[in-house]
Formats: structure tokens, C-alpha cells, sequence
């Protein structure tokens, strides 16, 4: 998969410093994509400066898309970004994932067809995150003395671990992989999900598999350092898991409220 057939979504709210880490990331690239596009769930204008300053900063065209903040909102904002994306693969990082350098580079080459790709993340712990960076942080010596977690998840491999399976363990939103038109198959993010859960990603790659598209489940390539920050409201978590459970229960694999709706108004390949 070219870099150059590629979209790079990146998801965010409110956290424009860990944001700005992310996009020196990207920016420290080895191969660059053909878009970035921001999902933005309704953050306030600090966002939206730091954004406007990126787009001058990039050679890659980037756009931002918002939506006012009406609770969290992720699968909707998620949809309007591949509904107007451009690329025929698609890389979905949150906005506090801060991609190593070959993260691109990586997914491109793990692209295969009729399946999907779920990379890991590794931990950076709360008190340091702001001190990190992935161009001058020594990861290796930060794993030793613990300002990182997750060693098997954070040190780039030579060659990459895959494992093509069918799993639900280790469905993580905040580093994955997909051709734009499985995405479209499954009519995207499933928007019942709202209030910060735990399912909404499964979801979506549940009903992939019931599409007949496993997916790679990848170590030592496609790594991202996650910036640790205090856990949000747990409210929504039954009720994400009880909605999960009835997908894989069915095996349905569209959702009944998603993307469809957001695709006659934008200018992304159908």
C-alpha cells in the first residue's frame, strides 16, 4: 500500500498539548501520508489555534473537521472523517498516541487485502507524558526505570509478530488500520455508542469479522507511545458492553446508524 493511498485520521478532544506531541510525530515521519484529517469532538479554541498553526507547519494537506461538544461523540465525528477522507486505507490514532517514526511506513506495509490491522500501544506514564517526545526521549532507558510501560508493545522489532485471528482481546481503537471500503461495508462507527465506553471500537471490528475480514494483530512494527492522563467517567461502560455483546451475539454486520449518512455530502470516493 503506498503512503501516497493513505489517510491518517487522528481523534481528539480538548488536549491540545498531547495533540501537538502527536503531530510532532507525525511530522518526524519516514513516509508521509496523503492526508490528515482531525476528527475533532467540539474542542474549544486553544484546538483550533494549534491546528491552524499545523496546517502552515505540514507539507501533508491537513483538514479539520469539528463538531460541537455535545457529550463524548466519538463514533460520530469518526464517521464524518472517513466519510470525507480520500484515501483508499485508513489509519485511526486518538490524539494522544504519539506514532514512532515508522508508524506510516509500517501500516503501509502490513496493508493486505480482506483483512484489517490492529497495532499496539505502549504507555508513557501520566507524571512524564508531557516530557515526552518521540524525537529526543530515550524509550529504552525510560522502559528501565519505568516511566513506560508495556516493553512488548513499545520496541520496534526487526520484523514485525503478527497473528491473524478473529479475537475480541486487544480491540484498541487508538491504533488501527483499515481499507476504506470494508468500513463503508459495515456503514462505519456504530453511533449508538455515546458517553465514553469501551465497545465502540470492537464493535466495528466485530462486525468485520462477521464481514469475513479478519484481522493482523501486530507486535514490534506500528508502535505508539500512549500519553497517560486520568481516566474519564466509566458511567457508559455497561451499556457499551451490552451492545457489544448483542453484535457478536447476532453477527450482524451493519450497523443501523452510521456512516451513510454523511456520504452524499462530502467529495470521498464512494
Amino acid at each position: 500500500m503506498p503512503p501516497a493511498q493513505i489517510s491518517l485520521i487522528i481523534n481528539t478532544f480538548e488536549r491540545p498539548g498531547p495533540l501537538e506531541q502527536v503531530l510532532l510525530g507525525v511530522l518526524g515521519q519516514s513516509q508521509s501520508p496523503a492526508e490528515i484529517l482531525i476528527a475533532d469532538d467540539g474542542s474549544g479554541p486553544p484546538t483550533r489555534q494549534l491546528i491552524a498553526q499545523w496546517q502552515q507547519r505540514l507539507a501533508t494537506p491537513l483538514r479539520h473537521l469539528w463538531q460541537p461538544d455535545l457529550g463524548f461523540r466519538k463514533t460520530f465525528i469518526l464517521n464524518k472523517a472517513v466519510a470525507a477522507a480520500t484515501g483508499d486505507y485508513l489509519l485511526i490514532l486518538d490524539g494522544d498516541c504519539v506514532p514512532h517514526p515508522k508508524f506510516v511506513a509500517d501500516h503501509a506495509a502490513l496493508a493486505e487485502k480482506n483483512f484489517w490491522v490492529q497495532g499496539r500501544r505502549c504507555f508513557v506514564k501520566e507524571q512524564f507524558a508531557p516530557q515526552f517526545s518521540i524525537a529526543t526521549t530515550p524509550v529504552f532507558r525510560w522502559l528501565c526505570t519505568g516511566r513506560i510501560s508495556g516493553l512488548a508493545k513499545a520496541v520496534r522489532l526487526p520484523w514485525p509478530v503478527v497473528r491473524r485471528n478473529t479475537g475480541q482481546r486487544g480491540i484498541i481503537g487508538c491504533n488501527m488500520g483499515f481499507w476504506r471500503d470494508d468500513l463503508l461495508a459495515i456503514n462505519g462507527f456504530d453511533e449508538e455508542y455515546t458517553g465514553w465506553g469501551i465497545g465502540e471500537d470492537s464493535d466495528a471490528g466485530t462486525r468485520l469479522y462477521h464481514l469475513g475480514r479478519p484481522r493482523k494483530l501486530v507486535y514490534g512494527h506500528a508502535i505508539v507511545y500512549h500519553l497517560n492522563h486520568p481516566i474519564s467517567s466509566r458511567a457508559h461502560v455497561q451499556a457499551s458492553l451490552d451492545r457489544l455483546a448483542e453484535t457478536i451475539r447476532s453477527r450482524k454486520i451493519r450497523c443501523a446508524r452510521g456512516i451513510e449518512q454523511y456520504l452524499s455530502t462530502t467529495s470521498g470516493p464512494k
